[in-house]
């Protein structure tokens, strides 16, 4: 529940939701006819006549909160009504009715019949009582009553149940009066605390009240033949905004004390393991910084022999290499001085060895020219012997040739010879007396003439350069 300073907004909400129940319960019901249509008949059926003989409808259901069902036509009818409702039947002349109960169904005569059908169902009474309390201050209280038929033969004669569309309204709005006045006499006598914190005492008194009207006191005749289900108050909300305030304050208070007392616990309990954990961190720190400060002592001193070691091993190892450079540089010298000595003694054995070499190569060169001059002079004289033999052989070849062997290698040789004689600048003919030309012998004997002019003829060619050729015994015909 809230409220501000506009008004009492729990309580507008409150009967908001209460007209809105109250809607949701008649849509519920059965609609009205609409205007200008004919209303059907009501559950208290009056005597229905049949003016003009004119026959009634078959079969039709009567309009309203209990659907009842009629069958047949002008006096030979039946009405069908349902399980859950509650029928009464009475005939004209007749002082009890001729069927009650629930659910009964029976024959009905327009003329002289009547019924009354009423639901059976349980009925809500929705409640909204505007009550003053002992301190005189206003205070809705919202409950609901449930309540059912238990005697309908009672009830049907006390009760007023004529409406055509709500038989039930009537009832509704008695029983809804005396649970307000119920409540409104016994919040009266009550505080707003009580009111608020302890709703058992109004149930009790608004059910005590209530049944002793719908029941009777110690359940006699006098009661209406009703039965009471269930009473329920569901809030109460007290209508001054400021008054509600007010008594919402000291709760309030208590409450944002408690609350403040638990938020300065544990700010307090925050704040002493924030300072314990800053002792902690501080502390580890310190241990971490010392830890730190130790490393770094021992590495650098660490670092100090190293770097003293380095230099220490770095000036050892310059002296070695010092000492080493000066052995190496007098093992060099020596070493120098040893090649130099060595290269004198290899360019004098060299010089030697030349020397010696060109007396072996003017020997050897001497003794190959003299060899050479005694290979040529033999080879002159061997080819001078084998020309000798050649021409010793040639010559003795020749003095075995035959005349007829010369002349037919004479005559196969003709042409090269014409060929190699130089061209004649005259043409002479030479006559032979006493040979004849056509036989052999005249032919050998003209050729031998003309190769001893040619022989003549070279011969003189070098100092003569022109002018006759001599004379022979021979003709040369070209």
């Amino acid at each position: 529940m809230s409220a501000n300073d506009g008004g009492n907004t729990y309580l507008e909400k409150v009967v908001a939701q209460q007209a809105v129940l109250e809607g949701d319960l008649r849509s519920r019901r059965s609609a009205p006819p609409p205007p200008g249509a004919v209303p059907p008949p009501g559950p208290l059926a009056k005597r229905d006549r049949v003016l003009g003989g004119a026959p009634a409808a078959p079969e039709h259901a009567e309009a309203g909160p209990v659907e009842v069902r009629i069958k047949g036509f002008w006096r030979w009818k039946n009405v069908l009504v349902p399980p859950n409702a509650f029928v009464v039947h009475t005939r004209r002349g007749r002082a009890e009715p001729l069927h009650i109960g629930l659910g009964v169904s029976f024959r009905f005569n327009p003329s002289t019949d009547s019924f009354l059908v009423v639901p059976g169902a349980t009925q809500t009474i929705l409640i909204n009582a505007y009550c003053i309390c002992s301190e005189l201050q206003g205070v809705l209280v919202q409950g609901y009553v449930q309540w059912i038929i238990q005697d309908f033969a009672t009830a049907y004669r006390k009760l007023d149940f004529g409406d055509a569309q709500d038989p039930m309204r009537v009832v509704n709005l008695q029983l809804r009066e005396q649970a307000e006045a119920a409540i409104k006499d016994k919040v009266s006598s009550m505080g707003v605390r009580d009111v608020l914190s302890d709703k058992q005492p109004i149930i009790e008194e608004l059910t005590a009240r209530l049944r002793a009207v719908a029941e009777g006191e110690d359940h006699s005749d006098r009661g209406l033949g009703l039965r009471i289900v269930t009473v329920q108050i569901k809030e109460a909300v007290v209508s001054s905004s400021r008054l509600w305030e007010n008594l919402q304050k000291p709760y309030r208070a208590e409450q944002g004390r408690i609350a403040r007392l638990a938020e300065l616990e544990a700010e307090e309990a925050v704040a002493q393991r924030e300072m314990a954990a800053q002792r902690v961190k501080e502390t580890q720190r310190l241990e971490h910084e010392r830890e730190l400060a130790e490393l770094r002592s021992r590495n650098e001193a660490e670092r100090f022999d190293t770097e003293t070691a380095e230099r220490l091993r770095r000036t050892r190892r310059e002296h070695d290499d010092a000492r080493e450079v000066a052995e190496l540089e007098t093992e060099t010298t020596r070493h120098a001085l040893r090649m130099e000595r060595e290269r004198h003694a290899e360019e004098a054995e060299t010089g030697r060895l030349r020397i010696e070499r060109d007396h072996e190569l003017n020997r050897l060169r001497v003794e190959g020219e003299l060899a050479l001059k005694e290979t040529r002079e033999r080879s002159h004289h061997e080819t001078a012997l084998l020309g000798l033999e050649r021409d010793r052989a040639r010559a003795a070849m020749d003095n075995e040739q035959t005349p007829a062997a010369i002349q037919a290698r004479l005559i196969t040789r003709l042409p090269d010879i014409l060929e190699r004689l130089p061209k004649p600048d005259e043409l002479r003919t030479v006559t032979v007396n006493g040979a004849d030309q056509t036989s052999v012998a005249g032919l050998l004997t003209q050729l031998a003439a003309v190769i001893g002019a040619l022989r003549a003829a070279t011969a003189e060619a070098p100092s003569v350069t022109g002018g006759a050729a001599p004379e022979g015994s021979g003709r040369a015909a070209r």
